[in-house]
């Protein structure tokens, strides 16, 4: 497993240790945060991803959070349901992954302009591995946004998101996105605790514009 963080090797460990696809078998048509987060995650994607653009949705579901009046050029989503993203309006094509056993894209590398996890960094095992494979398939200069709340299903989140806070959270990502390469990497508090709903967060990086396969 790859460790650029060299932390130790439990802190990527789950409670629940099965293949995620035996977790994510039956769809769960629900949403993962509430009304107001999802409104911010809308409002970031809106400014961040200009329209005609084509967008990666990293671990997506049945819902995109994109902005419904932007035409993108395409809308590439990927999950472990297959069910979930056949439901999911927005997306133009989509494929079915387990990132933690295989971090490596099917895409070809900077053909897309922009990319976006949300509510789901907190599963990976192999985190920065993942990042870098979209810092290799987003054109330089592009933005990855990856947004968090509270909320998630403990059993399947790695150790060390667990034992962190919100401000912890934040610090935790964009360390792996700095390890994979971003730049320009920001922390944003969208809502904060204490506001009546789901607190949510975002750590946007940039795609560099010396990309590690060109030095090849």
């Amino acid at each position: 497993m790859d460790d650029p963080l060299k932390l130790p090797p439990e802190a990527f460990c789950k409670e629940d240790e099965a293949p995620d696809h035996i977790f994510y078998t039956a769809p769960r048509f629900v949403t993962h945060i509430d009304a107001p987060a999802i409104t911010a995650v809308t409002e970031l994607y809106r400014t961040l991803f200009p329209p005609g653009s084509a967008v990666l949705d990293l671990m997506s579901s049945w819902i995109s959070h994109l902005p419904r009046e932007v035409a993108y050029g395409e809308i590439i989503g990927h999950g472990l349901n297959g069910l979930e993203l056949e439901a999911n309006p927005r997306l133009s094509r989509f494929f079915l992954q387990n990132l933690n056993e295989n971090p490596a894209l099917p895409l070809a590398s900077d053909s897309l302009d922009a990319a976006a996890i949300c509510v789901s960094i907190q599963y990976l095992q192999q985190p920065v591995a993942v990042l870098r494979e979209i810092a290799r398939v987003l054109r330089p200069g592009s933005p990855v946004v990856i947004t968090f709340s509270n909320r998630c299903f403990p059993t399947k989140a790695v150790a060390i998101w667990r034992g962190l806070d919100d401000e912890g959270h934040g610090r935790l990502v964009a360390l792996y996105l700095s390890e994979a390469g971003f730049a320009e990497i920001e922390i944003r508090a969208l809502i904060v605790r204490g506001a009546g709903g789901d607190p949510l967060f975002a750590v946007i990086g940039r795609a560099p514009h010396q990309k590690m396969h060109d030095l090849k």
